[in-house]
């Protein structure tokens, strides 16, 4: 059943920005960036002269981050992603180009970003000329739109949490493009409900039963007497290709009406914090790092009685545990920075971002 708005907007982690002198202009700049490039990635990096791409440890145990000799803000590729590697893709930019940055919530609450430091930049204008730079460099169309870009040469490499869907493959097909995908982390492909639902664990075949229209009551699975309301997300998007290819294991979804299909990401917590019936689906570190949804207010659910979270994750004992790749165009050239960087993102010094960003290290 749904609540009423009032009850929903106290779900929604809308947090205010605190009214500081300290923090005006600070919070002024950001307001402007992020209205002029809502679209781009912000990052930060440390850059090391070192070319060999390594990992490297000393005595005492301490990691050296090496990167890649010669990037630079000119050269660098254009780099497309999912709205689940967005941060990841921000965060590597940053780590590359020697730039200071933030994790930060977009002014008036909601989802938490890197964007760059604007105390490393000595002027406004320097500072907007690299937002500039991320939104044309490092923009993030969305697991699909990520995939055409990079198809039709728009994109020189792509991070993304799904593999390329069937439509998706039919036009790599028919552009005559190969795609080489690798994985470099480990997420996890997670199912929620609404923190007053008592069902904390599903099996896999009650989610496929679930998600073929075979249990649409609580009841069956242990919950309350009351009619599911099952929420999707659009074909081709991420979410959508990895419940099809994970979880359903060649089994087709049912039809479910077109209002329960959630457009966004973000919407799926808004849809579930405001239904105690409710149940969706979303990437893990999606809904720890970025969207930063307490289990109060959209719950995670076990599968076959493991609980989703860093170690079962780690150790690939999560059922759904799912991977993160860098996908290239076969023909790419060796000695562009693109496939400097698609090698880079294999290296153990790569890992240290990775793990900063929130995943586990493949």
């Amino acid at each position: 059943m749904k609540l009423k708005l009032s009850q929903q907007k106290v779900y929604l982690i809308n947090k205010e920005i605190k009214d500081s002198k300290s923090l005006f202009m600070k919070n002024t700049i950001k307001l402007a960036a992020i209205a002029l490039f809502a679209a781009a990635v912000f990052t930060s990096c440390e850059k090391d002269e070192s070319e060999e791409i390594s990992y490297e440890e000393d005595e005492s145990e301490e990691i050296k981050f090496i990167g890649i000799e010669d990037i630079s803000i000119e050269n660098y590729p254009k780099v497309d992603g999912a709205t689940a590697t967005r941060a990841l893709n921000q965060m590597i930019a940053c780590k590359l180009l020697g730039v200071d940055y933030i994790w930060s919530e977009s002014i008036g609450g909601g989802e938490r970003n890197i964007y760059p430091e604007y105390d490393y930049w000595e002027t406004w204008e320097e500072y907007f000329a690299f937002c500039n730079f991320l939104k044309e460099r490092i923009p993030t169309s969305q697991t699909h739109g990520a995939y055409i870009n990079l198809i039709d040469g728009n994109a020189d490499l792509i991070l993304v949490s799904s593999k390329p869907s069937p439509d998706e493959k039919a036009h790599a097909d028919e552009t005559g493009v190969t795609l080489i995908q690798t994985p470099i982390a480990l997420d996890a492909f997670v199912f929620i409900v609404n923190e007053a639902n008592p069902v904390k664990s599903l099996t896999t075949e009650q989610i496929r039963k679930i998600y073929t229209k075979q249990i649409t009551n609580w009841s069956k699975v242990g919950g309350r007497d009351s009619e599911m309301a099952v929420y999707t997300r659009p074909r081709n998007s991420g979410s959508e290709e990895t419940l099809r290819e994970v979880v359903m294991n060649g089994m087709e979804p049912a039809d479910f009406p077109e209002s329960a299909q959630v457009q966004g990401m973000g919407a799926v917590f808004t849809e579930i914090s405001g239904s105690e019936d409710g149940i969706c689906y979303t990437f893990n570190n999606y809904k720890e790092m970025i969207a930063q949804i307490p289990e109060g207010i959209a719950s995670k659910i076990a599968v076959d009685g493991v609980y989703p979270e860093k170690t079962t994750i780690g150790n690939r004992t999560y059922p759904f545990t799912t991977e993160v790749y860098a996908v290239i165009r076969s023909g790419l050239d060796h000695n562009s920075m693109a496939y400097k960087l698609y090698e880079w993102l294999h290296s153990k010094s790569a890992k240290i971002v990775l793990e900063e960003c929130g995943f586990s290290s493949y």
